[in-house]
């Protein structure tokens, strides 16, 4: 009888190329199963094995405009075959929308930042004008910051609404979101692999919105910039991190299907954190992490190929992550 295998569900073949490398170390069977356009055939069989879904909520900017839906159709086909899916198809769901996270958060007890949703013109300026202070806008469907710039006012906003500067999101939903002044410029991206803390990093923010932990960007990569290296390390691990909200974030993955996962926050300066972003297609800085001596990939690889395994000997795997 062949080996399971390990099925990668993705867009971006740079950004899996990490993970081919820790796949490879520890001898694990895998394949990829790129997604853009395509073709799937309900009547067929998915192949036995576990399947990893790293689909991306901004593949429509590398020309991948519709993978995200038909991987969620191939997701739904999996599931239907009783097929074991690390971020199934109520991940996706949460990876591209923003409303879905906020929403799926607050069930957990998790505080985000005061969001109200709008599509065409006139309501993002009526969502504007219920904010208190500065506010930011942003895409209901992003990855890497699409769509995100701060405002002071409702007159600014309309300004930048004529102009060709405004990029609708690609579902139209524009969201206004109240501005969390941080006492310093840094956010705080909390890492999970098999549904359980890995790390937290600290992430300069100080060179403006569309950060990518992965190497790519650090390069230039054009669909995720990471701007220019700020004097101090851009992206730094923090050596024993705990906080009360890692127990929220566990809990709130694994009701919604999520093995792997990037959580964002930011802390106020009354010391208040607020979540605000959701990574399902998570990556990693290299530079911190050979700094710290903690590596994303491998435990990724690490995870799935122990799951590949009990599921190969037919012991049981826990069916929430």
């Amino acid at each position: 009888m062949p080996k399971m295998k390990i099925h990668v569900i993705h867009e971006n073949a740079t950004w899996v190329e990490p993970l081919r490398a820790a796949f490879a170390e520890i001898g694990a069977p895998f394949d990829e199963w790129f997604i853009s356009d395509g073709m799937l055939d309900l009547s067929a069989v998915p192949p036995d094995g576990i399947y990893y879904n790293r689909m991306s909520a901004s593949s429509h900017t590398r020309n991948h405009r519709y993978a995200a839906e038909l991987t969620g159709g191939f997701l739904a086909w999996l599931e239907a075959h009783g097929r074991r899916v690390v971020n199934n198809g109520r991940a996706l769901q949460l990876e591209i929308s923003k409303i879905a996270q906020y929403t799926a958060l607050a069930e957990f007890g998790i505080r985000t930042p005061s969001t109200i949703a709008s599509v065409g013109r006139d309501q993002i300026l009526a969502a504007a004008r219920r904010m208190n202070g500065p506010f930011i806008t942003k895409h209901n469907r992003a990855g890497k910051g699409l769509g995100v710039r701060l405002f002071q006012n409702v007159d600014a906003l309309r300004e930048h609404l004529e102009t060709p500067a405004f990029e609708p999101s690609v579902d139209g939903i524009t969201l206004i979101q109240e501005y969390i002044q941080a006492p310093e410029p840094f956010i705080t991206r909390v890492e999970f692999v098999g549904g359980k803390f890995l790390y937290a990093v600290r992430v300069d923010t100080s060179q403006g919105f569309e950060l990518c932990p992965s190497d790519v960007c650090q390069v230039g990569d054009a669909f995720c910039p990471a701007g220019a290296p700020a004097t101090a390390p851009e992206f730094r691990i923090l050596k024993g991190f705990s906080h009360p909200v890692i127990e929220r974030y566990q809990r709130f993955l694994a009701a919604n299907g999520i093995g792997i996962a990037g959580i964002e926050f930011i802390v106020d300066r009354e010391g208040e954190i607020y979540t605000y972003d959701v990574n399902t297609n998570t990556n990693y800085n290299p530079a911190a992490e050979a700094e710290a001596g903690i590596y994303g990939m491998r435990a990724i690889a690490s995870y799935l190929e122990g799951e590949r395994r009990r599921l190969e000997h037919d012991e049981p795997i826990p069916a929430t992550v």
